[in-house]
């Protein structure tokens, strides 16, 4: 399952980021790590971005981050 399928105010696990290079180092800089627990606030009517609460912060994503984080 990815960080995209997840409901609004679930909370999960990161089990594993997907992608390669910049795309990935810029995931990983915004402090979602391997074992980061992420709770899903909002999203978008068209599901474009998602906000969530990492690490005590509000951060919004792009769908095509969200399938990149692989959740449990």
């Amino acid at each position: 399952m990815t960080l995209r399928d997840v409901k609004v105010d679930q909370t999960v696990s990161v089990v594993k980021l997907h992608g390669e290079g910049a795309t990935k180092r810029r995931i990983m800089d915004m402090g979602i790590t391997k074992g980061t627990s992420i709770y899903v606030r909002k999203v978008a009517p068209l599901g474009d971005p998602v906000e969530v609460t990492v690490r005590g912060y509000e951060l919004s994503l792009r769908k095509a981050d969200a399938e990149m984080i692989e959740v449990k």
